[in-house]
C-alpha cells in the first residue's frame, strides 16, 4: 500500500489536487445529494413546509447535524424532507441535472447513482413517468458538463425500500429501462429486521433477465446480511459491507486470519461499496481512524471510494479521497487503485468499462504521479 515501514509515507494529495483526478462512483444516492439550495428552491415552488429552517447555509449544517447520530435509521430520518421535494417533474428533473454537474466538476469520470422510484409518487407520477423524468435531467446534466470542458457518464440504480413489497415491480423497471440509462438495481433502508432474502423473487428475475443488482448489506447489521445478500441473492456487488470485517481476526502482530465468509468475499472478487464519511455517521464504525478500509484495502479485498449521501455527510469523492490519505497515508497509486477498482466493478459491459480505464483513469493518474 504505502511501501515498507522506513520509506516515508507519502504527503496526502491536496483537495485541489484531488479534484483534477479522474473518479468513479458507485454508491452515491440521488436523494442523499440535493443542494441545500435546490431544496430550499423546490419546497417553496411545492409548498413543502416541513424544513427546519429557511437558509442555505443553515439547512446544509442541519442535514449534516441531524445525520450524524450514529444510528442508520435516525439518519434514515431526514430524507424525508429531500424526498418531499422530488415529487414533480420539475423537481426530479433539476436534482438529477445538479447531481450529474455536481460531481463532474468534482473530477467523476463515471457515476452509478441509485433512488427508489416508489417515493417519489405522491404528485401522482407513475414509475416509469418518475425514471423518465430522472434520466432526462441526467442527460441533461451531463451535457452541460461537458459544454464546461467536464465529462461524465451517469448510470442510474433503481432501488426498492427493503421494508416495502414492491422489490419485483422495481426489479422489473430496472430492466425496462436497462438500454435507456438504468445499469442495475439495488435494495436499501434499515437492514435489521428487513433481510435480503425477503426480495428473492427479485433478485431471481434479474438474474434470469440477466440483469446487474447490488445490495446494502453489512452496515448497520453483520454477517448474516452479508452472507445472504451473496449466497442467496447472489449480488454482483455489497452496499457498504463494512461488517465483513466481523469474519476477520486480527492478531498482535498486524496478521490476520480471515474466516470462510470473508474468504469468499475475496476470493470472488465481490466488490465493497465502502461510504467512510457515512459508515461513521450511521454507527458501523465508531471513528475514521477505526474504519477498516485500511486493513481490507491491505488484504487485498476490492474496495472502493463512495459518498453514498454528498448532503448528510457534507461531503464530494475529493474530500472522501483527502479524508482517507489523511488518515492511512495513501498516495496517488493507492487512489489509482481504488478507482480502477471501482470502474472494473461498474455495472457497464467490460469493453466499456476498460476504455474509460485505460483513456481515462490511467492517463489521469499518471500526469498525477508525474
Amino acid at each position: 500500500m504505502t511501501g515498507p515501514a522506513n520509506v516515508p509515507a507519502p504527503i496526502p494529495p491536496t483537495l485541489g489536487e484531488l479534484g483534477r483526478a479522474p473518479k468513479a462512483l458507485l454508491h452515491d444516492h440521488l436523494d442523499g445529494g440535493l443542494r441545500p439550495e435546490t431544496v430550499l428552491d423546490l419546497a417553496h415552488e411545492t409548498g413543502y413546509t416541513g424544513l427546519p429552517c429557511d437558509d442555505a447555509t443553515e439547512l446544509a449544517a442541519w442535514f449534516r447535524t441531524a445525520a450524524d447520530s450514529g444510528s442508520l435509521e435516525r439518519y434514515l430520518e431526514t430524507f424525508a424532507h429531500t424526498v418531499a421535494v422530488m415529487q414533480t417533474p420539475v423537481g426530479l428533473e433539476r436534482v438529477a441535472r445538479e447531481c450529474a454537474v455536481d460531481l463532474a466538476d468534482d473530477g467523476v469520470v463515471y457515476a452509478e447513482v441509485r433512488f427508489a422510484p416508489e417515493q417519489h409518487l405522491d404528485a401522482g407520477l407513475d414509475l416509469d413517468r418518475v425514471v423518465d423524468h430522472v434520466l432526462e435531467g441526467m442527460r441533461a446534466g451531463e451535457s452541460e458538463a461537458r459544454a464546461r470542458g467536464r465529462h461524465i457518464r451517469v448510470g442510474v440504480l433503481l432501488t426498492a425500500m427493503r421494508h416495502a413489497a414492491r422489490s419485483r415491480e422495481i426489479a422489473e423497471l430496472a430492466v425496462r429501462f436497462r438500454d435507456r440509462g438504468v445499469v442495475g438495481f439495488d435494495i436499501a433502508g434499515a437492514e435489521a429486521g428487513n433481510p435480503p432474502s425477503r426480495h428473492l423473487d427479485a433478485f431471481e428475475y434479474m438474474r434470469d433477465e440477466n440483469a446487474h443488482f447490488t445490495i446494502h448489506a453489512g452496515e448497520a447489521f453483520g454477517l448474516p446480511s452479508i452472507h445472504e445478500a451473496i449466497a442467496f441473492c447472489g449480488t454482483d456487488r455489497l452496499g457498504h459491507g463494512v461488517r465483513i470485517t466481523d469474519d476477520i481476526t486480527v492478531a498482535a502482530d498486524g496478521s490476520a486470519s480471515l474466516g470462510r465468509l470473508a474468504n469468499y468475499v475475496r476470493d470472488k472478487r465481490i466488490p465493497l461499496e465502502l461510504c467512510p464519511s457515512s459508515n461513521v455517521q450511521t454507527g458501523a464504525v465508531d471513528t475514521l481512524e477505526n474504519h477498516p478500509f485500511d486493513l481490507l484495502a491491505r488484504l487485498r479485498f476490492r474496495v472502493t471510494v463512495n459518498t453514498d449521501n454528498r448532503l448528510m455527510s457534507d461531503t464530494s469523492m475529493s474530500r472522501e479521497m483527502q479524508r482517507l490519505a489523511e488518515t492511512f497515508g495513501y498516495g496517488w497509486s493507492d487512489l489509482e487503485r481504488f478507482t480502477i477498482n471501482a470502474m472494473k466493478s461498474a455495472f457497464l459491459p467490460f469493453d466499456e468499462r476498460l476504455e474509460i480505464i485505460d483513456d481515462v483513469i490511467k492517463p489521469g493518474y499518471a500526469v498525477l504521479l508525474g
